[in-house]
């Protein structure tokens, strides 16, 4: 599969994302130097299931849980986020620009 290197390289990135932090599928889409294939970063998380990847944590850039339909139970994604301390409300991170890690800026 082509893009087996690139969602490899989306898990490591994922993976580095601290315990109540987030992070966009854009933000890093542009840190693998792939600006535009954040649609292509959420296929990624959509297949890290078993790859022990905090998906939970990849939000959209408006800090909206999209992916919340790929967890398994109806608010596990939510669920996630505030074990985490991190407040959601209609499916919308609070404080989102608090809570936002930019690969660009820490890594």
């Amino acid at each position: 599969m082509a893009n087996e290197g690139f969602f490899e390289k989306v898990y490591q990135v994922a993976k580095l994302i601290p315990y109540g932090r987030v992070t966009s599928y854009g933000a890093i889409a542009n840190y693998l130097g792939a600006a535009g294939s954040a649609r292509m970063v959420g296929w990624a998380m959509n297949g890290s299931v078993k790859k022990d990847v905090p998906a939970h944590r990849v939000v959209n850039r408006n800090g909206l849980l999209t992916g919340k339909h790929h967890f398994q139970g109806t608010n596990l994604m939510q669920q996630l986020l505030e074990s985490e301390g991190i407040q959601v409300v209609d499916n919308k991170i609070q404080n989102f620009e608090r809570h936002f890690w930019d690969p660009n800026k820490e890594l």
